[in-house]
């Protein structure tokens, strides 16, 4: 079912740190707005999965009621994967919302008609292509609403790692064919543009991410230049950041920080997610504990697979909490 207008209105007034452009989209918008809703939870997943071996997991603290609360305060590459990644969500939820005929305001791509050629032939433009000129455009204007309010170095920042959020999507779109002719032979063929899974656009800023360039800002204030000299120029493909990132490893209220007491790292591991790197260096505990798997599955004719209960026992290694269990906070 829609909203009526008086319920869209209730549901754009209480959605929190709207600024007045946004606040008109909504209104304007309203089924536009609940599929930005349902993408929200996708693309902080998505940003979960990536950061699943690290300190900071993409996790924030309860007590916040923005989705990352102060993490974003910093200028930092944390922040600036945070701003990419959600610019991204966007554009991918309204550009499926689209093709999924959920939008009064588009639909397919209505540019891609007719004949065209690619490297193995002519082909009809067919099927639903995904819009996705609709969904930059408009999560351009909505995401970046905020942003134009102020000229300062972080509004420039968030901004330029917003659009390289957007570009991420649209690096993935890709064509998709089907054949028609006899046998399958595809002397006809129909073809649409469609959008990647998610995951590879989330795959492409986590490189990003860690090859994010630090930056200051130029001398005039309008754009930035490298903090250090001997790295290069970004590109608008890349991230940027001004400071660096708070270790992660103790909770912090100014940091928004969870710490990583009580986190399971890995014990054989000789990367982030290993115990010596996790529990930065407080040393960790470990549990044994025993787990149900299934085992000696063997297929039936006809047609089912039986599998044997199999008990596991393993050990689990969780790193210690700090001597101090009190939130780290200035007095």
């Amino acid at each position: 079912m829609r909203a009526t207008s008086g319920s869209s209105r209730v549901m754009c007034d209480n959605v929190p740190g709207l600024v007045s452009h946004q606040r008109q989209l909504c209104h304007r918008h309203p089924d536009v707005m609940r599929a930005i809703g349902l993408g929200v939870t996708e693309w902080t997943m998505e940003c979960q999965h990536q950061f699943r071996q690290h300190r900071w997991n993409c996790n924030t603290l309860d007590r916040d009621h923005s989705l990352f609360g102060r993490v974003l305060l910093r200028s930092s590459r944390e922040s600036a994967f945070v701003y990419a990644i959600s610019s991204a969500g966007v554009v991918f939820a309204i550009t499926r919302a689209c093709s999924q005929g959920e939008l009064k305001s588009c639909s397919c791509d209505p540019k891609k008609k007719g004949t065209a050629k690619d490297n193995k032939g002519t082909f009809d433009w067919g099927g639903c292509s995904d819009n996705i000129d609709y969904g930059i455009k408009f999560a351009r204007a909505f995401v970046d609403a905020k942003e134009r309010k102020g000229k300062d170095a972080r509004a420039l920042m968030n901004l330029h790692n917003n659009r390289a959020g957007r570009k991420a999507v649209k690096r993935f779109l890709k064509q998709e064919c089907k054949c028609h002719g006899v046998s399958g032979s595809c002397t006809l063929r129909t073809c649409w543009l469609a959008m990647a899974d998610f995951r590879k656009t989330g795959n492409y800023l986590w490189r990003k991410y860690n090859g994010a360039i630090q930056v200051v800002m130029n001398q005039d204030g309008t754009g930035f230049t490298v903090a250090n000299k001997r790295f290069k120029k970004p590109t608008k493909n890349d991230l940027v950041y001004f400071e660096n990132s708070p270790d992660y490893c103790i909770r912090d209220r100014d940091a928004g920080s969870l710490g990583t007491a009580g986190r399971v790292c890995n014990l054989t591991s000789r990367g982030m997610d290993s115990c010596e790197v996790m529990c930065c260096g407080r040393g960790y505990d470990t549990s044994h504990i025993t787990r149900k798997t299934k085992c000696e599955c063997k297929f039936h004719w006809c047609c089912a697979v039986r599998c044997q209960d199999c008990v596991e026992a393993l050990d689990v290694h969780t790193c210690k909490a700090p001597k101090s269990p009190d939130w780290a906070a200035p007095t």
